[in-house]
């Protein structure tokens, strides 16, 4: 499944996602008080919550807290009108400021509360409820098997594991092998999170681990084809690559979607983020990135793109 990455996971990407493959996404994380508190017209919470008639049944919210009643109450909220699949809690975000206010990964450092605040929103959620959390806040003190025990007693129907302490942020090594414990200690699905770089890698972390799935995070900026990838080969079939028109092609239909949702000019600058991850590994793709820093319209996005990207060589 493709992995909640902030200014990433929007409706617009997550679409070309499932169209390549993709039978889960994961929205943005969600703020339940923010959402409470937002008037009810505010489009940024409206763009955030979007979810586009080709995903419904394919998608989980992600929303993040450290009050019971207030992700209780959230989760209610959300998932009435059944546009969701799951309602995802956060439990892993490393941001300091996320972590300030006692949430995301700072959950992990006390483990029967995280576990308070799962129980409050099964209860209230109408649809299932999973967890993503990490091994634990830092190096030595590791909660994972034990959050993810009481995280089950308290109803939640999956786990994400992603295998790095919140001290790690995103660099070291995943702890593929943390994957499996926790498999072994749990009775409901673990999905595996953390270097997988590649299709070969979600394929090799399925047959080390023994994980239910695999989230795929990172790989998948600017590589929506790496599910198509996944599933080509789990399927026995072979696996190929983008040509560079394919590749045009999605990145002019993100650049299009985005702008249908946010508007062209919001598009194109959140566009620039994303063209560097497209062409990364192509011939003067640097030099590109300041070109791409410059533009305002999409007509010009695809004036720059389109010469750049059928110049290079199919991979």
């Amino acid at each position: 499944m493709l992995a909640p990455m902030a200014g990433v996971t929007d409706m617009p990407y997550r679409t070309i996602c499932h169209e390549m493959g993709c039978p889960m996404a994961v929205s943005e994380m969600v703020s339940a008080k923010g959402y409470l508190l937002a008037p009810k017209d505010n489009r940024a919470v409206r763009e955030l919550l979007a979810v586009s008639p080709a995903e419904e049944g394919a998608v989980a919210l992600q929303i993040f807290g450290h009050e019971p009643d207030v992700m209780a109450k959230a989760a209610e909220r959300l998932t009435a009108d059944g546009r969701y699949a799951m309602l995802d809690i956060n439990m892993g975000c490393p941001v300091p400021k996320i972590v300030g206010n006692g949430e995301g990964s700072a959950l992990m450092r006390d483990p029967v509360h995280a576990a308070e605040i799962v129980k409050a929103v099964v209860q209230a959620s109408h649809v299932p409820v999973t967890v993503k959390m990490r091994l634990g806040f830092e190096e030595g003190s590791e909660t994972y098997l034990l959050l993810g025990q009481l995280v089950e007693e308290s109803g939640a129907a999956m786990i994400t594991l992603h295998a790095r302490t919140r001290s790690q942020f995103y660099e070291g090594k995943a702890d593929w092998d943390a994957i499996r414990k926790l498999k072994e200690r749990v009775g409901i699905p673990v999905v595996g999170n953390g270097d997988v770089a590649r299709w070969q890698d979600a394929l090799r972390m399925i047959e080390t681990t023994g994980c239910d799935g695999v989230a795929v995070g990172r790989a998948a900026q600017g590589n929506p084809w790496i599910f198509k990838q996944i599933a080509d080969a789990m399927a026995g079939r072979p696996v190929t690559m983008p040509t560079n028109a394919e590749k045009l092609a999605v990145i002019m239909r993100h650049a299009r979607d985005l702008a249908a949702l946010k508007g062209e000019p919001v598009a194109v600058r959140e566009m620039r983020r994303h063209v560097v991850c497209y062409v990364r590994g192509m011939r003067d793709a640097a030099k590109l990135r300041g070109r791409v820093n410059e533009l305002t319209t999409l007509e010009q996005l695809e004036e720059t793109l389109t010469p750049f990207i059928m110049g290079q060589a199919d991979v």
